[in-house]
């Protein structure tokens, strides 16, 4: 795993340059750093390398092809390197491997086959440039699902490229603009979602797209897709007409190989182990393919609504990994907050960054590659808007929307109640995390004008965020869902808009910039495309089945951990926001959200903010979520001026 950056259109002083972008993402790779520069071109590519497999100089990148004509910076796994390897040589492209790396069979797939047909047949987590110096023109590509991150953009006369914008800053040719619109689409997503990025002319390369830039940076093309997930989704959907055992033995044939090409490295090896159904599935099936006890890792909180230790460490014993847990305090974690803006390095408000980072940090005291169980609620149905909100729109859109919303008023004042402490009194099995967020939500959405409409407001924040951020417009990201694949139903088209909106741009953005700031590697087999691919085939009714999302996964699972070892309600993987705000982070807050420094700022109007955090407060309304939206977006500008 590494970092990469670039820049093409400034020749003056391009050795410091490439020095100080490299240095700006140590983090992504500390064991080795490269550049080049095309004096022709004016053009530079930039290399950290976390060293993975083939630990020799024979991986060191910027890699030159050997007859001179492509430079290749690349950050990533390709799980079936030795394959493509094979498959060249058959092909007759016989070369003298100078190593065992990846980048180098990547760099040779691209030279034979091209871009497209390279693209095609890759299988792992990506980003990275390619410059062909024959033809003068920069090919800058990203893996399928969006594990690996690539920013590009003009900045001035200066065409600028790289894994994090801190690498793109660096240029003394940066400018840094922030995008009011697009903070109107971080404070309704508490992410900023792709393409766009919170700087004005910076974008992010989408998944499954490749773009060709020319003429010093000056013509870049439209990105192209080469990976249609709509065109997968809408052909996929329901054509698997095996029963249900056929279909478990297939997906669990799936799952072992793809945990098990992840399980391929020249370094120690471990999993984040949460004891929920996707991490236990990864854990199981690495140690059902391992001589020794796989390396678990995960954290607990003192508070028992936020802590999964406990079910972890179950699993981890009945599955005989060799386990690390580690308690936190709430100072502790608190004690992250300092950091997060230069580490997610744009506005990034999932606040379940926190535990990520100390899990990360936890693993990386012990492994350099940690496997990961994201992506399963995507693919399978696993959240409660999956399996609640089809069922409750279905009957609420009978209503007449007026009546809707008196109904959905009457739920968000009830869910101001300290339900959670009613939840208490009900048998485990039945209790509901989080059901004041839960009903919240809820409340807002019954009054939304279709299933759609309901989805869009079930995963927004803010609900009009052009009103808080001062001269913007929302762009429209989900409010044109004109280019949505025809779908049975909305719990399909719910997990179509998860896998590529909240996915990639939430829970892989949070795992990719918390593990790598700690120098370590995060896989995540779950998300290998033959696995997506599948997914789509299944019918809903094996991943949606007596009333339980992921039914499929689960017996998989079953097959590896007691069916008892795992029944208990889904948690979030998170932390006390709500009450911080209101007791240790008070100070913090009052400073970052104050009334003359909103004005003077400029972003934000006050008057909202201040009314929500007085709100907050007193306890009369929970606007935590909204309220640490704004934080993290003041944080990050905080950070900003002072390294600029």
């Amino acid at each position: 795993m590494c970092g990469l950056a670039g820049f093409w259109g400034e020749s003056r002083s391009a050795l410091s340059i490439a020095e100080r972008m490299a240095s700006s993402i140590e983090s992504r790779g500390p064991d080795d750093s490269g550049a080049w520069f095309d004096d022709s071109a004016a053009l530079a590519m930039i290399h950290r390398r976390l060293s993975v497999l083939d630990l020799s100089p024979a991986g060191h990148q910027p890699m030159h092809s050997p007859c001179g004509r492509f430079v290749l910076v690349y950050n990533g796994e390709l799980y079936n390197h030795s394959e493509l390897r094979v498959e060249l040589e058959r092909q007759g492209a016989v070369f003298a491997w100078r190593g065992h790396s990846d980048t180098e069979t990547l760099l040779a797939a691209l030279r034979h086959w091209g871009i497209q047909h390279t693209l095609d047949r890759l299988n792992g987590m990506f980003a990275f440039a390619l410059w062909d110096r024959a033809e003068r023109t920069l090919c800058l590509a990203r893996d399928r699902m969006g594990e690996k991150p690539l920013y590009y953009g003009r900045s001035g006369d200066v065409f600028l490229f790289g894994s994090e914008l801190k690498a793109l800053s660096a240029h003394p040719a940066w400018r840094g603009e922030v995008d009011r619109d697009a903070l109107t689409l971080y404070l309704r997503h508490n992410y900023v979602p792709a393409p766009w990025s919170i700087y004005r002319g910076i974008a992010k390369l989408p998944p499954a797209h490749y773009v060709i830039i020319r003429e010093n940076g000056r013509d870049v093309a439209e990105p192209v897709c080469y990976w249609n997930l709509s065109h997968i989704a809408e052909q996929g959907v329901t054509s698997l007409a095996s029963g249900p055992e056929v279909l478990t033995d297939e997906l669990d044939a799936l799952l072992r190989d793809a945990v098990g090409c992840r399980m391929m490295a020249d370094v120690p090896l471990g999993a984040f182990l949460s004891g929920g159904y996707d991490s236990t599935t990864v854990a199981a099936l690495m140690q059902a393919q391992s001589e020794n006890p796989v390396k678990t890792f995960s954290i607990g909180f003192h508070e028992e609504a936020y802590d999964e230790a406990k079910h972890a460490r179950a699993v981890a014993k009945h599955l005989g990994t060799d386990h690390t847990e580690l308690y936190i305090t709430p100072e502790q974690a608190m004690a992250v907050i300092p950091k997060l803006p230069a580490i997610y390095d744009e506005p990034f408000s999932d606040s379940s960054q926190i535990p990520t980072l100390l899990v990360s940090e936890l693993a990386r005291r012990h492994v350099t590659v940690s496997l990961s169980g994201d992506g399963g609620d995507e693919l399978f149905c696993g959240y409660n808007r999956h399996i609640v909100g089809p069922r409750t729109w279905s009957r609420a859109s009978r209503l007449p929307r007026s009546l809707r919303k008196l109904l959905g008023r009457g739920v968000e004042c009830l869910a101001q109640y300290d339900m959670q402490h009613w939840m208490q009194s009900l048998p485990q099995k039945r209790r509901i995390p989080n059901i004041s967020n839960k009903l919240e939500k809820l409340g807002e959405a019954l009054s939304a004008q279709d299933g759609l409409d309901f989805y869009r407001s079930l995963v927004s924040h803010q609900k009009n965020p052009a009103s808080v951020v001062l001269r913007s417009t929302e762009p429209g990201r989900l409010t044109r869902l004109t280019d949505l694949p025809s779908l049975p139903g909305l719990r399909e088209q719910m997990m179509y808009l998860d896998q590529t909106t909240y996915l990639p741009d939430d829970i892989l953005t949070k795992v990719d910039r918390a593990s790598m700031a700690v120098s370590l590697e995060a896989r995540v087999p779950l998300l290998d495309h033959r696995l997506v691919e599948f997914a789509w085939r299944v019918p809903t009714e094996y991943k949606y089945r007596d009333g339980q999302g992921k039914w499929l996964l689960r017996q998989v699972l079953y097959r590896y951990v007691p069916r008892q070892l795992m029944e208990r309600p889904k948690m979030g993987f998170g932390v006390p926001i709500e009450h911080w705000l209101r007791g240790p982070l008070r100070e913090w807050t009052e400073e970052l959200l104050g009334e003359q420094r909103l004005r003077e700022e400029g972003y934000f109007d006050p008057f909202p903010i201040r009314k929500m955090w007085n709100e907050h407060v007193s306890g009369k309304r929970r606007w935590h979520y909204y309220l640490w939206d704004v934080l993290m977006f003041q944080a990050w500008l905080e950070s900003t001026r002072k390294t600029l």
